[in-house]
Formats: C-alpha cells, sequence, structure tokens
C-alpha cells in the first residue's frame, strides 16, 4: 500500500528536479529556492495525508489544483526540454528552442486549467439531445425529459448560488418528466443540509425521479461505528423522497398518456469493483410486458454492455458517472481509457440506446472542456 503513493510522490518530483538542477539552482537567492520547492513539498503533503486517512475536502481542492496547475505543467516543460536536448545533439539550437516551446505550452496549459478551477465547474450548459425509436408509442411523440447527474453537492459547500441556478434553469425547460442519474453527494448525507428547499423546488407534470449512484452509499470517509454508512444511505434515501423525489431502487413505474405507456426503470449503482455492485434489472423488470419502451436509469454506463444489452429489450438507458474525467479536448477526454461509453450518445446495432451525461458537479472543482450540463432530451417516435 505505502509504495504507491513513494511511486506518486516520486513521480510529482522528478519534473521539479529537473528543472531545479538545469535552470534554477545557483540561478536565484536563497529566499527565492525555499518558494520554488513549496508547491512539491504541499502537493506531496497532501499525497501522505490523503494515504493516512485524512480526507478532508481541502487535501483534494489543494491536491487536485497543484496537479493540474503546476505539477503538469511542469511536467509538460520537461518532457518538451528533454526532447529540444536530444535534438540539441545534432542542432545546435535545438535546446533552447525546445525550451521556449515548452514554456509556452506550459503557461498556456496552466492558464486553461486555472480556468477551470476558478470558472469552468460552473460554467453550466444546456444540452438538446433527440432520441428516435420505432418503439415509442405515437402519445410520446415530443416527450421531453429532462436528465441531470453526478451533482456531488458537498463539492459546493454552503454557497447555493449554483444551485440555485441549476435548479431554475431546469424548471424553465418545462419538461414533463425529470431524472436525476445518481451521486447526489460526495460522502455524507449532512452535504444536504443547506440545499433541501431548493431541490425540493423540482416539479414536473410526470415527476422527479431518482437512482443512486456510487457516491450515495457515504463509503468514502470513515465512521465511528459499523453501521455509520448504513445510517447515512438510509437517511439520504429519505431525503430523497421528502424532496418529492421519487427514488427508484431496482423498481419500475408506468407512465401513461391515454392508453399508450412507456416504462421507466431503475436500478441502484451497478458497477465493477472498486465501486459497489447492489442493481438487480431482473427484479425492477418484474411485470414489465416485453416490447414496451422502457427507459433505463443506470448510473454506471459500463451496466449497458455488462447486462441491459445482452440480459433485456431496454430501448434506452439513461447513466452519468464518468464526468468526462472533467476534462474534454476537442472529442478527446481520458475517460475514454477507462469506458467504451463515457459521453453523449451511443447506439447498438439493434438501434438501442445509451446517453452518458457529463455531469452538473464533481469530487473537486474544476472542469475544462467537459462541461456542466443539463441534458434536455426529447423522444421521438418513428424510424432512424
Amino acid at each position: 500500500m505505502i509504495l504507491f503513493p513513494l511511486l506518486f510522490v516520486l513521480l510529482l518530483l522528478l519534473p521539479d528536479l529537473y528543472i531545479w538542477n538545469t535552470f534554477v539552482r545557483g540561478a536565484i537567492p536563497a529566499a527565492g529556492s525555499i518558494a520554488y520547492w513549496i508547491p512539491a513539498a504541499l502537493a506531496c503533503a497532501t499525497v501522505i495525508a490523503w494515504f493516512a486517512g485524512i480526507h478532508a475536502d481541502w487535501t483534494i481542492r489543494l491536491f487536485f489544483g497543484l496537479l493540474v496547475c503546476v505539477a503538469l505543467p511542469k511536467a509538460l516543460f520537461t518532457l518538451v526540454s528533454l526532447v529540444g536536448r536530444g535534438i540539441g545533439t545534432f542542432a545546435p539550437h535545438a535546446a533552447t528552442v525546445g525550451n521556449t516551446i515548452g514554456i509556452g505550452l506550459a503557461l498556456l496549459v496552466c492558464g486553461a486549467f486555472l480556468y477551470g478551477f476558478v470558472h469552468g465547474w460552473k460554467r453550466l450548459q444546456t444540452k438538446e439531445i433527440e432520441i428516435v425509436s420505432a418503439d415509442l408509442p405515437a402519445a410520446f411523440d415530443g416527450y421531453r425529459i429532462v436528465q441531470f447527474s453526478d451533482l456531488h453537492i458537498g463539492t459546493f459547500g454552503n454557497d447555493t448560488t449554483y444551485v440555485r441556478r441549476l435548479v431554475e434553469r431546469i424548471q424553465h425547460l418545462h419538461p414533463d418528466m425529470i431524472v436525476f442519474t445518481g451521486d447526489l453527494v460526495n460522502a455524507s448525507t449532512e452535504e444536504l443540509d443547506p440545499y433541501g428547499s431548493l431541490l425540493s423546488q423540482l416539479r414536473a407534470t410526470d415527476g422527479v425521479f431518482s437512482v443512486l449512484g456510487n457516491h450515495d452509499y457515504c463509503t468514502y470517509r470513515r465512521y465511528d461505528t459499523d453501521d455509520g454508512a448504513a445510517l447515512n444511505v438510509a437517511e439520504l434515501k429519505r431525503r430523497q423522497r421528502a424532496f418529492g423525489w421519487d427514488l427508484l431502487l431496482n423498481e419500475h413505474r408506468t407512465i401513461r398518456r391515454g392508453s399508450d405507456s412507456i416504462v421507466l426503470v431503475g436500478v441502484e449503482n451497478d458497477s465493477q469493483p472498486p465501486f459497489p455492485a447492489h442493481g438487480d434489472l431482473e427484479a425492477a423488470l418484474q411485470g414489465v410486458a416485453t416490447g414496451s419502451y422502457k427507459i433505463l436509469l443506470s448510473h454506471d454506463p459500463s451496466h449497458w454492455r455488462r447486462e441491459v444489452l445482452p440480459g433485456s429489450d431496454i430501448q434506452l438507458m439513461l447513466s452519468g458517472h464518468t464526468h468526462g474525467m472533467q476534462l474534454k479536448i476537442g472529442r478527446f477526454s481520458p475517460s475514454r481509457w477507462s469506458y467504451p461509453e463515457w459521453g453523449g450518445l451511443y447506439r447498438d446495432n439493434e438501434g438501442r440506446t445509451l446517453f452518458v451525461s457529463l455531469g452538473v458537479g464533481g469530487t473537486v472543482p474544476f472542469r475544462f472542456g467537459a462541461w456542466p450540463e443539463i441534458d434536455l432530451i426529447t423522444l421521438r417516435s418513428g424510424r432512424r
């Protein structure tokens, strides 16, 4: 267990050691030398604190801020500088050019990521998606669903400004249905204390429905008693219902328009380790007629290929979980290294559909490119 933090600290320090030995040592006074090592020392201290069991929000924020705004730009500069020095063995001016390019790229990355910390994580977008299915009953053509996901409300502390704006934007869309696809909190139900009245304002014609995500099981903290997490989960369920939300725990609801109907199915979090797996799709579908149009709420998009496609006839699944790693440049996100379906719309050969929301929050206050999003999904009856 101790090997991982040691390796992580080493990777944090290597670019600093290169820059120190090559450019800084002997070129600045003693006070400047001390200041140079402060960010690296703080980053290493937060890593040690985390693995020592100190999981305070400030340690996560400080570490991540130093990582993306200081350590990664330094690492990028180091890589470009070393390439320049290598080419410099054949072309005399390559080392100087490499250093210049490295500084420019490092400053660009630092500026972009600093924007992600200051503004990007609250740059709320509304994304409109149209989903066409021949199985959708005609009475539901044009049916509007607002999906929001991964609020991680503890990240906002006691400042309700962003969540108020989120609720107002959702209500302004006048949806037929609102769905929340998990991770309401980071680690504890207490995070919801300032937000009960706000989240209770969410209303839609057919209701507000929710499922649990991996964070909602409240296992990302230490408790004084063995039943601490279980008590937190029970309270989280109680509060969601007190908001007026219909929390689906491996169950379904039927939505009717005249003689036509669709079925909304919700499962508990269904993931692979290290995330919890409490989903029971078979139980959730008990009594649902084959061939009916079904929408599944399941927090983790990996559930789609693992069970939904091979084991059901569900036409549409709505997920979250990935956040797009809260970083997206063009069409690239590091999420693709972990999830084949990490953000946006996906279809199989039979036209069954998965939509993965990038979410509206995150465990750390940072987003760049993968901006927080409210998703307005309009269902259309017909053939693609």
